[in-house]
C-alpha cells in the first residue's frame, strides 16, 4: 500500500506539464493536511519535476533527462535573471536551445532568431513581437516592460516573455554560468544512471524457501539476490554462503543477511564504490525512501561507469581541475623520484592571499594519485588524510610537490608528501588509500 506522500508524489507526476500547483489545492484534492502536501510538492520539487518560480507559483515541468542536462526550461532562467513574468506562463516548461543576444539591427536580429530560441533584448516592442511569431521566448533586460498586444501573443504561443532588471551582458553571464553549472553535474554520474531496474531485478519474497534461490540461481547463474516483504521493502540480502547447508525447506528470512547496505538512487556512483570496495560487496540493493527496492547495482557496474566518466564529451571545470590543471612534472634529482611544480593562481588562495586549506588538500590528494598510478591501475578512494604541518604560501609562489611511496598493496597504498617553495618546507601530510582494480 502506498503511503499517502507517495500518493501524492503519484497525482502530482500525472498532473499536465505547465499545470500550477498549490498546497491548499493539493490538500483538498487527496484530503490530505496542508504540510504533508507542503512536503510532497518541496520532494517533486527535488525529483526535478516541480518548479517554483517567483511571482508566478509552483508548476510542474518536464523531467530532464541526463544527457539533456545542460539545457535550461524558462522557468530557470526566470529563477537565474530574478525575473517577472509578464505574459506567455503556460510555456514556462519549455526548454531553450540557444540564447541570442539582440545587439543589432532588427532584420540581422530576426536571422539568428528561430523556434525554441531566447532573445535577450532592451525595450524594443516591435523585436519582442517578431521574435514572438517567429517561435523564440523573449528576456527583456533593464527592467522594461512590453506592449499588451506582445503580451497577448506570448500567452496565445505559449511562449513566455520575462523581464529582468540586470542589464544584457549581466544577464548572458548568469544563464551561460548556470549552464556551465550543470555541465559538472552532468559528469558526477549517480546509481540512478546504471542500476538494473526493478523490472529485470531477480528478488526473493521473504516467505519463499531456499528452494526458490537454487531455482533462480540456475535460472539466472547468480548468487546473490535481495529479499524483500510484501510492501516491496528490503529485509536483507541473501548469497551462496547463506545458503550452504541449509534445508531446501526453511524460508528464505531465516538464512538471509539481515539489515543490508543500500544505496539510494541519487548517491554518487563514487560513493557507492567506496562503500562496496570498503565492505567487500559484490551487489547493492537500490531503494527509494521508504525502503522500497528500485533495482540492484553490481561491482562491474559501478567499474564500467568510473571508467566511462573521463570520456565525457563536454564537461565544466571544477575547482580541483583548475587546481590539477596547473601540475607539471620536473625532474626529480635520484632516479624514480617523482616531483610535481605548481604556481598558486588567485583561484587558489583565500581571502588573505594564501593558499586555501582546501586547495592543499587538492594538491597533495593529486601528487598521491599520480605517484600511485606508476605502481598501479585503478581509482583511488581516500581513507585517510592527516595535514600535519602547512605555512602560509602567498598569491603567485611557485611550490614543489614531492610524494614518497610509503607503502603499496593490492587493494591499499599509504604516501607521504613534502611540499616546498624556495627550498623551504610549507606542508608535510600523510594519506592512506583504497585502490580499486580497473
Amino acid at each position: 500500500m502506498a503511503t499517502k506522500h507517495e500518493q501524492i508524489l503519484e497525482h502530482i507526476d500525472s498532473l499536465p506539464i505547465g499545470e500550477k500547483i498549490s498546497v491548499r489545492q493539493i490538500a483538498k484534492d487527496m484530503k490530505v493536511s496542508e504540510g504533508t502536501a507542503y512536503r510532497a510538492i518541496k520532494d517533486a520539487e527535488n525529483k526535478g519535476y516541480v518548479s517554483t518560480i517567483e511571482r508566478v507559483g509552483t508548476i510542474r515541468i518536464e523531467k530532464k533527462k541526463k544527457e539533456n542536462i545542460e539545457k535550461l526550461t524558462f522557468a530557470e532562467v526566470v529563477n537565474i535573471v530574478d525575473g517577472q513574468v509578464l505574459g506567455g506562463r503556460a510555456g514556462l516548461h519549455k526548454t531553450l536551445n540557444k540564447f541570442v543576444i539582440g545587439a543589432m539591427k532588427l532584420e540581422a536580429m530576426m536571422r539568428y532568431t528561430g523556434a525554441g530560441n531566447l532573445l535577450i533584448v532592451g525595450n524594443r516592442t516591435n523585436a519582442h513581437e517578431l521574435a514572438l511569431q517567429a517561435g523564440a521566448a523573449v528576456l527583456i533586460t533593464g527592467g522594461f516592460d512590453t506592449d499588451d498586444h506582445v503580451k497577448k501573443i506570448a500567452d496565445d504561443l505559449q511562449l513566455p516573455i520575462i523581464s529582468s532588471s540586470y542589464d544584457t551582458f549581466t544577464v548572458a553571464t548568469m544563464i551561460n554560468r548556470a549552464i556551465y553549472d550543470q555541465l559538472i553535474k552532468k559528469e558526477i554520474v549517480l546509481v540512478e544512471d546504471i542500476l538494473t531496474p526493478l523490472e529485470t531485478t531477480v528478488f526473493l519474497r521473504s516467505n519463499d524457501t531456499v528452494d526458490k534461490w537454487f531455482t533462480f540461481n540456475k535460472e539466472t547463474g547468480h548468487s546473490r539476490f535481495p529479499v524483500v516483504d510484501q510492501h516491496m521493502k528490503v529485509l536483507g540480502m541473501v548469497s551462496g554462503k547463506d545458503i550452504i547447508g541449509q534445508d531446501h525447506s526453511l524460508p528464505i528470512d531465516k538464512v538471509m543477511t539481515r539489515q543490508p547496505m543500500t544505496a539510494n538512487e541519487k548517491t554518487s556512483v563514487a560513493s557507492a564504490s567506496h562503500m562496496m570496495v570498503w565492505e567487500g560487496i559484490e551487489v547493492l540493493p537500490v531503494v527509494d525512501q521508504s525502503n522500497r527496492l528500485q533495482g540492484i547495482i553490481s561491482r562491474q557496474d559501478v567499474l564500467k561507469a568510473l571508467q566511462m566518466v573521463g570520456r565525457q564529451p563536454q564537461v565544466g571545470e571544477t575547482i580541483d581541475d583548475i587546481v590539477t590543471n596547473r601540475f607539471v612534472e620536473i625532474a626529480g634529482e635520484k632516479k624514480g623520484e617523482e616531483i610535481y611544480r605548481c604556481e598558486v593562481s588567485p583561484q587558489m588562495t583565500n581571502y588573505l592571499g594564501t593558499i586555501s586549506y582546501g586547495v592543499f588538500t587538492t594538491i597533495v590528494t593529486e601528487a598521491a594519485n599520480r605517484v600511485l598510478r606508476v605502481y598501479k591501475k585503478g581509482d583511488l578512494v581516500i581513507e585517510n588524510i592527516t595535514i600535519y604541518f602547512i605555512k602560509p604560501v602567498q598569491i603567485e609562489s611557485m611550490i614543489d610537490i614531492r610524494p614518497k611511496v610509503l607503502e603499496v598493496g593490492r587493494k591499499f597504498g599509504k604516501v607521504d608528501v613534502e611540499v616546498y617553495n624556495e627550498g623551504v618546507v610549507v606542508g608535510k601530510a600523510l594519506m592512506m588509500v583504497q585502490i580499486i582494480d580497473r
